[in-house]
């Protein structure tokens, strides 16, 4: 008998998420007594704002909610988000082309799988969500990593990606406000990208799930608002998780030209069916509802980020660019690397970031995650004291 994997090869390659992973071991600590605080996790701390929450509890008792509906979304929801995208994107949308999907990552994973075949290469600029080459691998495509450090604020440049591009590239993923470092490309960096994947024929992914958390001069710039020649070749993923705190509702959604909306819907029928009609009613409201609360969390936000990157540049060997939008700082701390820290010889920001959680019992995601060794990811979606209190103990440990 031919010997057979007991799990399959395309699942078995995939790796998990580090920053869940992260999140998780912190958690765990936490509930053994050990007073560990947490940076990995990419949510905020804040509750959903109480009007969204009612309008999910009255939902629930609604018998309309309690059976199937369209697998690709609730009309209300998709004009919505119609709506919510010439307000503040600044273009129309057609609402047949939306795909309510379960949370951004099921966009994402839909995204690549609609226009990905194998041997085709997608440019990946780097550092990465880490959930972005597992999608592109699990799609059959190639990721092509194109790497900006922090001399250049994590941006990469249109000579860069040419200088990546090949006969097999397929798409580009691009992410501003960007996950993991926070930081924002500027109108004319956008349109130079934009202008360039038009010429070239490059399909865009274009995630946009940060679009409201940018903060001093920065301000997010869509690509098709910029270049809406390019949309016959984009799909703009974008969801209510990061701006209404909402990261537990799973409700995201995809953009697309009509070829790939029909494609992912039935991939998405086959697959899901439609998210929690809970949820879609709850996601109606956010929408529609104005940004008030979005703008409170901001400006907290914006305390936090100063608070951090004013703490971790105090640190010998640590340089941290300025983020400008999401909630992440993303030190570089390569000038760390070679030394011995709390009496362990520090070779990668893999084995410095266990050293932290081990030592200084603080959670932080290591650079691996998101790309090149010599980096750490810092949420400050946390608490102000949390994350002064985090921080300090970093600064006490890193110098010894």
């Amino acid at each position: 008998m031919k010997p057979s994997r007991r799990v399959s090869a395309r699942l078995g390659a995939i790796a998990p998420s580090a920053t869940l992973a992260v999140d998780s071991k912190a958690k765990a600590l936490k509930a053994a007594g050990r007073p560990v605080i947490g940076f990995g996790a990419g949510e905020p701390d804040f509750p959903t704002p109480d009007f969204i929450v009612e309008v999910a509890a009255a939902a629930a008792k609604d018998p309309r909610n309690h059976r199937y509906t369209p697998a690709t979304g609730l009309p209300e929801l998709k004009k919505a988000i119609a709506a919510k995208t010439l307000r503040d994107s600044g273009y129309e949308i057609d609402p047949a082309n939306v795909i309510v999907t379960n949370g951004g990552k099921q966009a994402v994973f839909q995204a690549f799988a609609s226009i990905v075949d194998p041997g085709d290469e997608v440019l990946l600029p780097a550092p990465y969500w880490t959930t972005y080459p597992e999608a592109i691998t699990l799609a059959g495509g190639t990721p092509v990593e194109v790497f900006a450090g922090a001399d250049q604020g994590y941006l990469v440049t249109v000579e860069q990606l040419e200088a990546a591009r090949t006969e097999n590239t397929k798409a580009l993923l691009f992410c501003s406000p960007s996950n993991p470092t926070g930081a924002v490309y500027t109108e004319e960096q956008t349109k130079a990208i934009g202008e360039w994947a038009l010429e070239h024929g490059i399909w865009v992914v274009t995630d946009e799930i940060y679009e409201h958390l940018v903060y001093d001069d920065a301000v997010f710039t869509p690509i098709l608002r910029v270049v809406p020649e390019l949309a016959d070749q984009t799909i703009v993923v974008n969801g209510v998780a990061k701006t209404y705190a909402m990261t537990g509702w799973r409700v995201g959604w995809m953009v697309s030209p009509a070829d790939v909306t029909k494609a992912a819907s039935n991939f998405q029928s086959h697959l899901t069916s439609n998210v929690s009609n809970v949820a879609q009613r709850a996601a109606i409201a956010a929408l529609e509802g104005g940004l008030e609360a979005v703008h409170e969390m901001r400006a907290a936000f914006d305390r936090r980020r100063k608070t951090m990157v004013e703490m971790l540049r105090a640190i010998d060997g640590v340089v941290c660019p300025t983020p400008t939008g999401a909630f992440y700082a993303y030190p570089s701390v390569e000038g760390l690397i070679g030394r011995t820290i709390g009496g362990a010889e520090i070779t990668s920001s893999a084995d410095l970031a266990t050293v932290i959680l081990e030592q200084a019992e603080v959670a932080v995601v290591p650079g691996e995650a998101f790309g090149p060794s010599g980096f750490l990811r810092l949420s400050y979606a946390l608490g102000d004291e949390d994350l002064v209190e985090g921080v300090t103990r970093i600064q006490k440990l890193l110098a010894q």
